[in-house]
């Protein structure tokens, strides 16, 4: 991965979050507001490195958590716990395939949210807790599990635009001998 490539997901997240906190027409409409960051780091975790999902996991959970109101620094461990889970699989996943992208938003989407809640039940805060949390957790896990295959298109779609590919090679080598005669 570019280092092109890291800077276009730090500066993807940084435009989810503004969008997230600017734009609440999908949070009138059905009473969720969808956290598009799983996503993204399912991403990250895919085709990037260590480095990267840590950055996303710091920089994406601060300043998610600086517009809403969760605590500073809640968003951060649940972001880097799925993207390390995710990375350390990632020889086994099939990246390419949209079904996989689906299923890993899916389960990023719903386990992000989770382990935020416990981590605020943890530390004392007390969320509101209710039948609604469980509409906002399935309609999060399905709106992640639809953005996520969008990532992988809006960023393969960058990368052939703005980056480029590498000469393939050829069977010809420069120091190969031609004879030419008989032998």
């Amino acid at each position: 991965m570019s280092l092109l490539n890291a800077l276009f997901i730090l500066a993807t997240a940084f435009v989810v979050v503004f969008l997230e906190a600017a734009f609440g027409g999908f949070r009138r409409l059905t009473g969720v507001q969808l956290d598009l960051l799983p996503p993204l780091m399912v991403y990250a975790s895919l085709s990037g490195g260590v480095v990267t999902i840590s950055l996303l996991a710091l920089l994406g959970g601060l300043l998610f958590d600086s517009l809403s109101l969760n605590p500073l620094g809640v968003s951060v461990l649940p972001l880097m716990l799925v993207g390390m889970i995710i990375y350390s699989s990632r020889d086994l996943i099939l990246k390419r395939q949209r079904f996989a992208q689906v299923v890993l938003g899916l389960g990023a989407s719903a386990a992000a949210p989770v382990l935020s809640l416990i981590l605020l039940l943890t530390t004392g805060r007390k969320p509101l807790l209710g039948w609604a949390t469980l509409w906002q957790l399935g309609v999060m896990s399905l709106g992640g599990a639809l953005a996520t295959p969008v990532c992988f298109l809006l960023f393969a779609k960058l990368e052939r635009s703005l980056v480029h590919s590498r000469a393939p090679e050829t069977s010809f080598r420069a120091d190969r001998e031609i004879r030419r005669g008989r032998l």
